[in-house]
């Protein structure tokens, strides 16, 4: 099984890269990849220098508050853990706890609690700080907001870009909601079975989709307004299984514009803008022209 396969990208410093795709895609694989949470059986991971010019440790916010935060365990304790083992603000333990909780819009005496006594927003702030508590540079969220309530949702998410803009924070974003990734991500990653079939400037992918795969996800996304005119793009079967993926072309399978060359031929990115990448083959024929 090949969860991750031959996915090559670059997160520029001080922006946010999102990661977009069906459930099984390797959205979250990736993630945990990048955080060492789940080690690659080939390839190579660099990272910068931080701030300070030690090793950068790149940090990971969860997807869900409930189950990523110790129950048996008050917040300083939570929060104290990642002090201790990378040993900062020994001398000012307390302090310093204090003040990512603050950071994070929760009160310095909320430390005594434990996580069943908030709500999930509180929870998946309290993930936040923790994620900050060793001064990373680079930040992985994998779907943080899609376990919490809408109107929570924008809080945090305004919470985690006035991180970014207030500590210079690098972000990695893996969502299912094409509207967050709007308004959130300066970059996007969109993948399917492990690969990845576009990226590019995220006002660029959103404008002029290329790739089939990516003109159907978009087509997906709910809007506001219900009178909008829609076109929507149906995909026709399932996701074929990881273990055995198709040939040449991994999307070919449910693909509405598929030849019998795509069976054969393996994609390859193809420039079609300024840093916008799709991988088909079939980009110029007419049927698929932007």
């Amino acid at each position: 099984l090949k969860a991750v396969d031959g996915v090559s990208l670059a997160v520029p410093r001080g922006s946010t890269l999102s990661i977009v795709g069906e459930s099984g895609c390797g959205k979250s694989t990736l993630a945990k990849l990048l955080v060492g949470l789940v080690a690659p059986t080939r390839g190579t991971l660099r990272y910068g220098r931080d701030r300070k010019g030690g090793t950068l440790h790149p940090q990971m916010i969860f997807q869900d508050p409930y189950a990523s935060l110790n129950p048996r365990m008050t917040v300083a304790e939570i929060l104290g853990e990642a002090l201790d083992t990378h040993r900062l603000a020994q001398t000012r333990r307390d302090a310093r706890i204090g003040e990512l909780l603050e950071r994070v819009g929760l009160n310095a005496d909320h430390s005594r609690r434990y996580p069943h006594e908030f709500s999930g927003g509180q929870r998946q702030r309290i993930g936040i700080a923790r994620a900050l508590a060793v001064e990373p540079d680079f930040i992985v969220a994998d779907e943080p907001v899609s376990a919490l309530d809408v109107s929570v949702q924008a809080q945090v998410l305004n919470l985690l870009q006035d991180l970014q803009r207030d500590l210079g924070l690098t972000m990695l974003f893996v969502a299912h909601d094409l509207a967050v990734v709007d308004y959130l991500c300066d970059e996007v990653v969109v993948m399917y079975l492990g690969r990845v079939m576009e990226r590019g400037p995220t006002s660029e992918v959103y404008a002029r989709p290329r790739h089939p795969y990516t003109r159907a996800l978009l087509s997906a996304a709910p809007v506001p307004d219900p009178r909008a005119p829609r076109s929507r793009i149906l995909l026709k079967g399932d996701i074929p299984s990881p273990v055995n993926p198709p040939s040449g072309c991994v999307f070919r399978t449910r693909c509405p514009h598929a030849i019998e060359a795509c069976a054969t031929t393996e994609a390859r990115d193809v420039n079609v803008g300024p840093g916008h990448f799709a991988a088909c083959s079939r980009l110029g024929d007419p049927e698929l022209a932007a």
